[in-house]
């Protein structure tokens, strides 16, 4: 397919800081494909950024985070927005695509300290803050003597209140780290036996207009086939178990020697109840690998567990 080159692109973003370095990255990759390209971001202030005293499972999940951006791509402001696929909903309304799915920076949590150099470390009471009912299953569940308590904003302000002594530690991606330039901050990188990440995490999604096809072809040079089967079939294990509702649920998926090998949880957020799965397969298969592994998750007492969550 012959896609015209653009003229003009402009991208919606969030201003965290964050946020404008993934579409400060993504435009900068757009103009060396299309040098005589203007390309600019739209930065916009989501309902999500704006409500910080509550966790985000009380307020509406991620999709806080995308809402304001797909207005500015349904009302013509903006041609794409970039998104941490993690924060992308599991179902999208059919007005829009994701056109793109960028190869994903390191997709593991990450434990930041100023006092322990790993979780084992820390005394029975210690105070670990995440924004994350999957991180605090996980806690709750590999270390029961630890104190879970909630931490939002950004990246910045968590860091702050963990350097005001609020925390002992926090757990946070350490793929916003690496591209804030904050790698030095990471005592330990957690493996995915320890923290399972969330569906998604590390990658970036560019979302489009689904009637606007041009703009997917402008954006498929971006595209990784390996991070995209990855995310797909990570996706899919919570869009089978969880769709837009807020659960404690990893999903983690890997391509080793040409197979995919995916890992899931669901559990609950007080640790006491833990299911877990595996699937390895074809990655041309990703969706369907996802499902499977859902199944497999509701046969080993996921559907208990999400019954008593009421998701």
């Amino acid at each position: 397919m012959n896609h015209s080159q653009p003229e003009r692109i402009i991208i919606a973003t969030r201003e965290s800081r964050l946020a404008l370095w993934q579409a400060e990255h993504v435009r900068d990759r757009l103009r060396a494909l299309y040098p005589r390209c203007a390309v600019e971001l739209l930065g916009m202030t989501t309902r999500g950024d704006q409500i910080l005293d509550r966790p985000l499972a009380k307020v509406g999940g991620k999709g806080l985070f995308v809402k304001e951006l797909e207005t500015a791509l349904l009302d013509g402001r903006a041609d794409i927005a970039v998104h941490s696929m993690k924060d992308v909903p599991m179902v999208m309304e059919p007005a829009f695509t994701l056109a793109a799915i960028s190869a994903r920076e390191n997709p593991l949590d990450a434990l930041v300290s100023n006092k322990y150099a790993a979780l084992e470390a820390i005394p029975p009471g210690g105070v670990v803050g995440t924004s994350s009912l999957r991180r605090e299953a996980q806690l709750r569940v590999r270390y029961p003597h630890l104190a879970v308590s909630s931490l939002r904003g950004n990246l910045d302000t968590r860091l702050r209140k963990l350097d005001e002594g609020q925390y002992d530690a926090i757990i946070l991606a350490a793929a916003g780290l690496t591209r804030l330039g904050l790698a030095a901050r990471i005592r330990a990188v957690l493996p995915a036996e320890l923290s399972l990440p969330a569906a998604g995490q590390g990658a970036l999604g560019l979302e489009a207009l689904a009637e606007r096809p041009e703009v997917a072809g402008w954006l498929a040079p971006l595209a990784d086939a390996d991070t995209t089967a990855c995310v797909r079939a990570e996706r899919a294990v919570s869009r089978a178990l969880a769709g837009s509702c807020e659960v404690p649920l990893g999903a983690f998926a890997v391509i080793d020697a040409g197979r995919l090998y995916l890992r899931g949880f669901v559990a609950a957020p007080d640790g006491s109840r833990m299911a877990s799965a595996e699937r390895r397969g074809d990655p041309a298969e990703a969706e369907a690998l996802g499902q499977s592994l859902a199944d497999e998750l509701r046969a080993h007492g996921a559907e208990d567990i999400l019954a008593g969550l009421g998701a």
